[in-house]
């Protein structure tokens, strides 16, 4: 059996109550659900939360929310892996059969159907512990800067100071949309981001990183700008 967890607590402090604020017409975690509901992947999507407003909108857009999540595991330090680990045992308490489970981000408007059953698909044929999404960075990183005070700066990369961008590598970075992984990695609180894991890449226009107002601003125009592509 697969199961989706989406980590939703309700403390969020930069921007608050993001994981049911409206976007696009609908609470942000909405779009997260409702793709994990449409790829097919999974025999049940469960939110982990603390907060009962979140469980409530979480229910009547179909996902599950069996449990409440503890509080040492829903302050501002806890990690993604310690809220998997615990939604993993809780399951394995109630089913023997648990196989995958796929941590969704409820802050991930464009995560499509498609990409999280292309990851199940990779790592179902695979050896590895993890496959999640990827982006490239729209600048070379190599040609980063850095300020030193409010009116030096410094290059990260000295030695690349006069290499032509297109001869630079090309690096990646985590989407943040989702993680599916084995029940031994995610038990075992194994590194995602490590040679054993398989990246599932996207194209930069359908990832955002949502943290901050700034971050929620640029992410509705984008959202904008695919609905007009679309002609809706």
């Amino acid at each position: 059996m697969n199961f989706a967890v989406i980590p939703a607590r309700g403390g969020s402090k930069r921007i608050p109550r993001k994981n049911i604020k409206e976007f696009g017409g609908k609470p942000m975690i909405a779009w997260s659900i409702e793709a994990a509901l449409k790829s097919g992947c999974f025999n049940q999507v469960i939110v982990s939360t603390d907060d009962p407003e979140i469980a409530e909108t979480a229910i009547s857009y179909g996902a599950s929310v069996p449990f409440i999540r503890p509080a040492e595991l829903s302050d501002d330090y806890t990690g993604t892996i310690p809220v998997i680990r615990h939604s993993l045992q809780w399951l394995q308490n109630q089913y023997t059969d648990v196989k995958y489970i796929c941590c969704l981000y409820a802050t991930a408007p464009f995560v499509r159907a498609s990409d999280i059953s292309t990851a199940l698909k990779s790592l179902d044929n695979s050896d590895a512990d993890y496959a999640f999404s990827v982006t490239s960075y729209s600048f070379p990183i190599q040609r980063a800067i850095r300020l030193k005070n409010t009116t030096q700066v410094e290059m990260v990369y000295p030695e690349h100071s006069n290499t032509r961008s297109q001869d630079l590598e090309e690096v990646y970075h985590d989407a943040g949309q989702f993680y599916w992984g084995r029940v031994n990695a995610w038990l075992a609180e194994k590194m995602i981001f490590s040679p054993n894991s398989i990246p599932v890449r996207l194209p930069r226009h359908l990832v955002q990183d949502i943290d901050t107002l700034e971050d929620w601003k640029r992410a509705e125009w984008m959202f904008k700008a695919a609905l007009a592509e679309k002609g809706e």
